[in-house]
This record gives C-alpha cells, sequence and structure tokens, in this order.
C-alpha cells in the first residue's frame, strides 16, 4: 500500500514537471496568438446631468451614471433618482439629496419630438410649502438635460398638473427652464423685470458643482452684462455661492449673429495674463449661463483682439 502511494507521488511530480517544462518550452509567438484571440469587452460609462438639493437647500448641477440609452427610459431613470427612497439612491453623490416624496410612482413617461409628458402618481404633491416649487424645478433641469428634450408636460394621475395645491403657484401647461431655478427677486417695480439666469459654484468637501440662480431684476441691459456684472461682484460672496472670475474682468464688446454670441474682455479673464492662461470653471460658468440665457449654437470667446475660447453650446453639459 505504501509503495503505491509512494509511486502514485512519483507520478504526479513528474506530471507536473513535464507540464511546466512544456509551457517554458512554448514559443514566443505562440503566446502572442493566444493573447491575440482573447475578447475585450468595451465597458464605456453614460452619465446625465441631474438637478439634487444640497446641503444650503440650492439645486445643483451634478453627474450620474444611467444605464438607459432610449429618451423615454433614461428620463424614468433619473426620475427615479430623484425620488426619496427611489430606486436609483445609492446613485446619488455626496453632498446631495432627492427632492421627490418617497412612495411617489412614476405612471408613464412618452416623448414625441422635443417634449416629454410624465404621468405621477398622487404622493408627487405630499411635500413641505417650502420645497414644492423647488420640486417642480428639479424635474425641469433634469429633464431637459436628456439629450434632443426641450420641454415638458407634468401630470398627476392622468390629469395636468396646473397649479401647485399649498404655493398655489400657477404652472404653465407646457414646461421648459424659463420657469427658472433657485429663483431670487431683486426688483422695486412690476414692469422691466429681466429674468436671467447664472451659474455659479459650490462646494461639498473637495468637489465643486455648478448651482444656476435665476434672479428677477429691474435692469434692461443685456443678459450677458448682467451675468458678468453678478459674477464679477463682491456680493456673490455675501452667500455660499462664489465665481472665480476676476472683479477687473470687464466685458468690451457683444457681437450676436445669427447662432453666433461673441464676447471680448479686457486681459483680466486670464488667471494668468502672462501665459494666457483661463480657469476653466470661468469658462464653465460664462458657458453654462449663455446657454440657458441665448438661443444660440455656438460661443465664442475673445481677450481684445484674440480668440481664446470658442464652443458649439450643445456640447457643454
Amino acid at each position: 500500500m505504501l509503495k503505491k502511494k509512494i509511486i502514485r507521488k512519483i507520478i504526479i511530480a513528474s506530471s507536473a514537471l513535464f507540464a511546466l517544462l512544456l509551457i517554458y518550452l512554448i514559443p514566443e509567438s505562440k503566446e502572442l496568438n493566444i493573447v491575440q484571440n482573447l475578447e475585450y469587452v468595451d465597458l464605456e460609462v453614460t452619465t446625465n446631468n441631474i438637478y439634487l438639493l444640497d446641503d444650503d437647500n440650492y439645486l445643483g448641477k451634478s453627474e450620474v451614471v444611467v444605464n438607459s440609452i432610449e429618451t423615454e427610459e433614461k428620463v424614468k431613470e433619473l426620475i427615479e433618482i430623484l425620488i426619496n427612497g427611489g430606486e436609483g439612491e445609492n446613485k446619488i453623490p455626496n453632498g446631495f439629496k432627492a427632492i421627490l416624496p418617497s412612495d411617489t410612482k412614476i405612471l408613464s413617461v412618452k416623448y414625441e419630438e422635443g417634449l416629454i409628458k410624465i404621468d405621477f402618481s398622487k404622493e408627487l404633491l405630499n411635500i413641505n410649502k417650502e420645497l414644492e416649487e423647488k420640486m417642480i424645478e428639479a424635474i425641469i433641469y433634469t429633464v431637459t438635460s436628456v439629450e434632443n428634450v426641450d420641454k415638458l408636460i407634468i401630470y398627476v394621475e392622468g390629469d395636468i398638473l396646473t397649479k401647485l395645491p399649498q404655493t398655489k403657484i400657477n404652472l404653465p401647461s407646457t414646461l421648459d427652464r424659463n420657469f427658472g431655478i433657485n429663483k431670487t427677486y431683486d426688483f422695486t417695480k412690476t414692469d422691466d423685470i429681466n429674468q436671467v439666469t447664472i451659474y455659479y459654484l459650490n462646494k461639498h468637501n473637495d468637489n465643486y458643482y455648478y448651482v444656476p440662480v435665476t434672479k428677477y431684476l429691474n435692469d434692461n441691459r443685456d443678459k450677458i452684462k448682467i451675468i458678468i456684472d453678478e459674477l464679477t461682484s463682491n456680493n456673490t460672496y455675501n452667500t455660499n455661492l462664489l465665481s472665480y472670475l476676476n472683479s477687473n474682468t470687464e466685458l468690451l464688446a457683444i457681437e450676436e449673429q445669427p447662432d453666433i454670441l461673441e464676447l471680448t474682455f479686457n486681459s483680466y479673464i486670464f488667471s494668468d495674463i502672462d501665459n494666457k492662461d483661463i480657469l476653466e470653471e470661468v469658462i464653465e460658468t460664462i458657458c453654462l449661463s449663455v446657454k440657458d440665457n441665448y438661443d444660440v449654437e455656438e460661443l465664442i470667446i475673445k481677450s481684445e483682439d484674440s480668440e481664446i475660447y470658442q464652443t458649439v453650446l450643445k456640447e457643454i453639459k
């Protein structure tokens, strides 16, 4: 019996040594052929903008991973993330929280030529009075961040939502970004009111994100002049919101052509005048603000006579 066990061990050891010898002797070219025959899967991650409530009670712009490709499914997936305790709650980035009431159900989502129709269950209306309008803003801005979606209609159990039950705010039957977001009011008379949406920065731990604020004010100037004045104003720092645009920056010229807006600044637009460097955050706040206020496709930013940045706005997220 012992002899058989010894013989068996010798056979196993010899086989192992033979196998190692074969591997050592395999030509390099055959190894390459084996590698070439392996299949690789391209795991491309798709993200989409979403507007969630931050710790300062602003709706901030963030990004989440989405699995859907079709417009209707993508909208539904994003709205699920907006629901407290919803299926997408685990996708919410740190520093943000969902705003739609828990137990809200999405009954249907239909898309046709730039318009999304969303039917919610009645639980949508079970929200605190102070968040009622922000909830609508979050839905509008999230849904219209989906490619090819410009407007939406909100239904509650088959009926178009035309008035918020607690604040009594009237809603247009068809909603778009003209509804505004994170609204502030600074006017003394009810005529000549200008509505301008400006993007600022906010911060959670070491992460920066953009916050749009729609301002209503008695100011008939071009919206871009108001935007630049607000982003260079010290008043920004009276809130938690930030702007990296130098306070000495001046907008020297505005040229608006069909589908193109061209802006010329003085040299203070640069973070480093000698090297002609401009901060990404400065570019982004200007681009996002222009996109929400102007019906143009392209933005050109210049400093005096030299072009420093050009972009197609639909590519700005």
